[in-house]
């Protein structure tokens, strides 16, 4: 697996980078949001780690610039910011994970491999593995789980891995509700430890991309102190 580690502390970058080698990482080190962007555009890796204060363009903006680009590589935020608004932002723009610094490099490794189990969940040979049907439907909403790609009215809509494993556990069981933390332990395969945010703000980005008004769902449904269920795409 190849990382691109974005961080211009030069003693984290190189503890993660030789600690992460040991574990039989390919890493690649940028210092800046030039550089790390410079490196994305001519290279294919399969996550990123990314720090906020970097020096001339900032880490959310290179987040951005991966977003727009359409790619869904798993990005995990590595940032001294620990407030809750930080990390709602982060994750809001499109990371799938944010560690708070200080860490420990196992620490680390672990959120790594969950998000690498998750995003190869999705490849082909992960798709083979999966026994969902091969299209999965509600309303206007279709999930081709073979091509691994979901459309509205015909209309193609891009997902993150995240966002596409939350739709694809709804649709594929359209009477069940799900916790919170039941969505947390299915989606990113770590334990819920009451952390709201990382629900909160996929689920609300799923919703953008899907509802036709987000501000009320008729795909990703509210079930009021117990979690979420899918809808039927009608009022």
């Amino acid at each position: 697996m190849r990382l691109l580690l974005v961080e211009d502390d030069r003693e984290i970058s190189t503890m993660l980078q030789d600690f992460l080698r040991s574990e039989g990482f390919l890493v690649e080190i940028a210092p800046d949001g030039e550089t790390a962007l410079a490196h994305f555009e001519k290279a294919s890796f399969d996550l990123i780690l990314l720090d906020l204060m970097l020096p001339g363009r900032s880490g959310m903006e290179v987040l951005r610039a991966i977003r727009r680009s359409g790619s869904t590589v798993p990005v995990i935020i590595l940032s001294a910011k620990d407030s809750d608004s930080d990390i709602t932002l982060g994750l809001g723009l499109g990371a799938d994970d944010y560690v708070t610094k200080p860490f420990s490099v196992t620490q680390v490794l672990a959120r790594i491999k969950a998000n690498l189990r998750r995003a190869t969940l999705w490849s082909a040979e992960g798709r083979q593995e999966e026994a969902a049907p091969p299209v999965l439907r509600a309303g206007d909403l279709e999930m081709d789980c073979a091509a691994h790609s979901v459309r509205k009215k015909g209309i193609p809509i891009d997902l993150t891995a995240k966002e596409y494993a939350i739709l694809q556990l709804l649709l594929a069981h359209p009477n069940r509700v799900y916790t919170k933390a039941q969505l947390y332990s299915a989606v990113w395969e770590d334990a819920y430890l009451g952390d709201e945010n990382a629900v909160n703000v996929h689920i609300s980005r799923l919703r953008a991309k899907v509802e036709d008004d987000p501000r009320q769902p008729r795909y990703v449904c509210t079930v009021w102190g117990i979690g979420y269920k899918l809808g039927d795409g009608h009022e």
